[in-house]
C-alpha cells in the first residue's frame, strides 16, 4: 500500500527535478475551460443572490462564495493565458440593486439562494476531482488540488449554515429491509 506522504513527497520532487513540462493534453485543457466556465457562472448567481437577499448570513456566504470564485477563476485565467488556452465568454456582470425592489413571485428565497451556493460547490469540487484524476502535469494537478482544497473548506461552512437556517436538503434515509427503525 503507498504512503500518502511518499506519494506527497515524490510529486514535489518532479517540481524541482527539472522534469520538462510537457503540454497541456485535450483533457487537461477541457476540463480546465469547464471549470472556468462553472466558475464564471457561479459568479453570475453569486451576483443574482446578493441583489436578492436582505439575510445577513446569506449575504457574507454569498460575498464570501464569489470572493473564492473571482479568486480561483483569475489564477485560472492568469494560467489559461500563459498556456495559450483561449477564455470562455464570461457573462456581463450583474448591476446592483435592492433586494424590497425585486417582487416576491420573481425572486428567489434564501433557503433556495443558499442551495443553490452549495450546488454549485458540489459541482466545483466534482469537476475538480475529476480533473485532476486526469491530469497528467504536476503543476495541473497541483492546481486542481489546491482548488478542491478549497471548495471543500467552504462547503463545510456552508453547510454549517444550512443546517442552522434548517434548510439542509437531506434525501431519505434507507433502511435495509429487515433492519428495526428508531422512531423520532
Amino acid at each position: 500500500m503507498t504512503n500518502p506522504f511518499e506519494a506527497v513527497w515524490n510529486t514535489l520532487k518532479t517540481l524541482v527535478d527539472n522534469e520538462p513540462v510537457s503540454p497541456l493534453h485535450v483533457g487537461e485543457v477541457m476540463s480546465i475551460w469547464t471549470y472556468q466556465t462553472i466558475l464564471e457562472e457561479a459568479i453570475g448567481y453569486e451576483e443574482i443572490g446578493l441583489n436578492t437577499t436582505s439575510d445577513n448570513e446569506v449575504l457574507e456566504l454569498l460575498n464570501n462564495a464569489k470572493k473564492l470564485c473571482v479568486n480561483q477563476s483569475q489564477r485560472l485565467s492568469d494560467f489559461m493565458q500563459k498556456e495559450g488556452i483561449p477564455l470562455p465568454s464570461s457573462p456581463q456582470k450583474k448591476p446592483k440593486s435592492e433586494s424590497f425592489e425585486i417582487p416576491l413571485g420573481a425572486k428567489l428565497t434564501d433557503d433556495e439562494i443558499a442551495n443553490g451556493v452549495s450546488l454549485k460547490i458540489a459541482a466545483a469540487a466534482i469537476e475538480c476531482s475529476v480533473a485532476n484524476s486526469q491530469t497528467i502535469r504536476t503543476d495541473v494537478g497541483l492546481i486542481w488540488t489546491e482548488f478542491y482544497t478549497e471548495m471543500l473548506t467552504f462547503g463545510a461552512t456552508t453547510k454549517i449554515l444550512l443546517r442552522q437556517k434548517g434548510w439542509i436538503k437531506i434525501p431519505p434515509y434507507y433502511y435495509p429491509p429487515g433492519m428495526p427503525r428508531k422512531n423520532n
